[in-house]
């Protein structure tokens, strides 16, 4: 049996990066891939695993075995599926109203008799860094007492310091001073959003937007105005310009880079004309760039902030989805709202615990986090190519699926004819969870949508991807 590192065998980490090299170009069509003892010399892994390497390549239609040849790159590669197109709200704010299908699903990820493609965690079993593990641990060892108090507001000085110098990779003029830390990226949401906003305010947001926010807005009985978002660039401009100027908006929250569900990225363009259009009228943006750091080519993508120069970008992270999510270490650089949001830090929940954030201020100083990303982009790349392949594959006639270049969530349109509550429904029956589109819209606007976790991709993550394909396709058949 192929050696196993958490849910992925080694022969999927090797089909994986293969995959790559043909989508890329390395091995074109109708060109020899390495034999099979070839790849076994030169990764130094068994036979068994080679073949079951190619073995899943072929299913995946991207090679075919020649008799007495070897393996080739097949001259039709299978064709990529269209994307969803630019989304279409309502025009008009409205009261968010989701939280009995949000909690159903939260309490999906907890159980482990589910093949996960729900709740949007990132794979614990693969990243969580052995040396932060070790720092975390020995914590408590040092010296007495030293980390036994409340960081107060606005939180843990190293880790503030690391944050800020991180910061300036990406084109932020910032200083610790200027960081908040958080319990997590929704708390930081949660304190922005009272920060600028009162009970009956309306906020513009991203459509599809990541349920977590709805649930923020509804807590605080605000009124979201979905605006139409392209699943590559993003929130989009002329509707957003358009919808500034016949309401009255008091905020506007976007998920710049890697947008959950669309895996969107905001091109640095649009971003600052984003930043320049609200700066224009006043209104506050809220930043969330908690995938920023999953960037699966090119360089890391810039923020909004970095164009900010009227204090009126908040600015949100956290480590949840590139570390360790038990953690609950987030942040914020909030400009003009600093004071406002230590303030309502320490009413809300006095501090962020201390030993998370001096563990994670020492990883940091370490040089760890990078080692750590640059192995994660790898695996999530691969991932996430998996699962999409896996759509190509198995769901029927009529679908389509975001192409993102970071993050570890696929957005799938669904044929027409089906109903995501309902395969969520079904899916559970058979092991599977995912996450129904409902979620992820004020006015329920994507019945007919799912967002799937590519995080914990396996063998059994195949297996269940075949069923879903299945059950979307006995949904058509019963029409």
């Amino acid at each position: 049996m192929s050696q196993r590192k958490g849910d992925t065998f080694l022969y999927e980490q090797v089909a994986g990066e293969l995959a790559d090299l043909i989508r890329q170009g390395t091995f074109r069509a109708g060109e020899r891939i390495p034999s099979v003892r070839q790849l076994s010399r030169q990764r130094r892994i068994s036979i068994t695993t080679v073949l079951q390497a190619y073995m899943l390549l072929e299913n995946q239609g991207l090679i075919e075995t020649r008799p007495q040849s070897g393996y080739y790159v097949r001259s039709k590669l299978p064709q990529q599926l269209p994307e969803p197109e630019m989304s279409a709200p309502l025009q008009d704010p409205t009261l968010v109203s989701v939280r009995e299908l949000v909690m159903m699903v939260l309490k999906d990820s907890t159980n482990p008799d589910l093949v996960q493609l729900g709740a949007a965690i990132p794979n614990t079993e693969l990243v969580i860094p052995t040396k932060l593990n070790r720092i975390m641990a020995s914590l408590p060892r040092q010296v007495e007492h030293q980390y036994n108090y409340y960081d107060i507001p606005p939180g843990n000085e190293a880790l503030r310091i690391q944050i800020a110098q991180r910061a300036g990779g990406i084109g932020c003029n910032i200083t610790h001073a200027d960081v908040v830390t958080t319990s997590g990226c929704l708390e930081a949401f949660t304190l922005c959003l009272r920060a600028v906003c009162h009970p009956g305010d309306t906020v513009a947001i991203e459509s599809p937007m990541y349920f977590g926010v709805l649930q923020v807005l509804e807590s605080l009985s605000l009124r979201a105005l979905e605006i139409p978002t392209h699943p590559r660039d993003g929130i989009s401009l002329s509707a957003l310009r358009f919808a500034v100027e016949h309401n009255s908006i008091q905020a506007c929250l976007v998920l710049s880079n890697f947008n959950n569900p669309l895996g969107s990225c905001i091109p640095d363009e649009n971003k600052q004309q984003l930043v320049e259009l609200l700066a224009h009228h006043e209104i506050p943006l809220i930043e969330g760039d908690v995938c920023g750091e999953l960037y699966f080519s090119g360089v890391r993508p810039s923020v909004c902030k970095s164009y900010d120069r009227k204090g009126l970008v908040l600015l949100c992270s956290s480590f949840s989805k590139d570390l360790v999510p038990g953690y609950r270490v987030g942040w914020v650089v909030a400009g003009r709202f600093k004071p406002t949001i230590e303030w309502l830090k320490y009413t809300t929940n006095v501090a962020t615990a201390t030993l998370p954030q001096v563990a994670i201020a020492k990883f940091l100083e370490s040089g760890g986090y990078d080692h750590h990303l640059r192995s994660i982009r790898r695996l999530y790349a691969s991932f996430v190519s998996q699962l999409s392949h896996a759509v190509m594959r198995y769901f029927p006639e009529g679908t389509r699926v975001t192409r993102p270049n970071g993050g570890i969530v696929l957005w799938v349109q669904l044929p027409d004819y089906a109903d995501s509550l309902v395969l969520y429904k079904q899916a559970l029956q058979s092991g599977i969870t995912l996450a129904p589109g409902y979620m992820f819209s004020a006015t329920e606007q994507y019945r007919n949508f799912i967002r799937l976790n590519a995080a914990w991709w396996s063998y059994e993550t195949d297996r269940a991807m075949r069923r879903l394909g299945e059950l979307v396709a006995e949904q058509g058949n019963s029409k």
